[in-house]
């Protein structure tokens, strides 16, 4: 069952969003050399605290921590740990927060000191595609102009589109209908209204598609140890085109 939001439900999402989106800033500006995904865990749950607003995915299905860190070759659901992370890496980083009643969630990918060119460049090609995905939520299309945006830019880059793991409606429950694939043809799926918010994601690897999760049962790696980045807002669809929630 899709549930579309009000104009003053949007607004509530939207200060959910903003939270997450002003968290996000804060770990971009921390992200060095030497820091370690714990601690950014620690910051993400004490910026939230500071907001009064509940971090979304510390006890979700069992998950133990407020922020997911995917760094390098992870795709998404990283769990935080103490290794530092060095010169040259990249790390996904996904927040989201509950504030009176609703979810906020939204994911950046950062460099970490300097970073190879191929690593800003599969970063920009992330970023880009949710650019164009967002660009084609408009009332009146379909659900898979979304998803065909983000896989026709992806893959004209030379890169692939995770298969296994896609965006959602979000509202007053973090995974609401419908899914949101990074992949398909145009023209299909529900038809796009206004009031309906969507947690749009894409995550590329720099490689195959193929990803596989490990044996602590949340972190998605490629198969191929490739390179991966993560993006997400969360969108609303109004008359006047999309929306973006958790932009600051």
């Amino acid at each position: 069952m899709i549930l579309l939001k009000s104009p003053r439900e949007i607004e509530k999402m939207r200060s959910a969003s903003g939270i997450v989106a002003e968290i996000l800033a804060v770990l971009r500006e921390s992200v060095r050399p030497g820091v370690t995904t714990f601690e950014l865990d620690e910051i993400a749950e004490r910026e939230a605290a500071r907001r009064k607003a509940r971090p979304a995915f510390k006890g979700y299905s069992g998950y133990p921590y407020s922020l997911c860190c995917s760094p390098n070759s992870q795709v998404v659901h990283g769990m935080p740990t103490r290794k530092e992370l060095v010169e040259g890496d990249i790390v996904s980083l996904d927040f989201g927060v509950v504030y009176h009643g609703f979810y906020g969630d939204a994911a950046i990918t950062v460099p970490v000191g300097t970073v190879s060119e191929q690593a800003r460049r599969l970063i920009r090609v992330t970023e880009e595609s949710l650019d164009l995905a967002i660009a084609a939520a408009v009332p009146g299309g379909r659900l898979s102009d979304i998803s065909h945006a983000v896989q026709k830019h992806v893959e004209a880059n030379g890169y692939s589109v995770v298969r296994d793991f896609v965006g959602h409606g979000i509202g007053k429950r973090l995974h609401e209908s419908p899914q949101v694939p990074n992949f398909g043809e145009p023209g299909c799926g529900v038809r796009l209204r206004p009031g309906l918010v969507l947690a749009i994601e894409p995550m590329i690897n720099e490689k195959g598609c193929q990803v596989k999760v490990l044996d602590d049962g949340w972190t998605a790696v490629t198969c191929d140890g490739g390179l991966s980045a993560h993006c997400e807002h969360t969108v609303a669809i109004t008359d006047n085109g999309p929306d973006i929630l958790s932009r600051l």
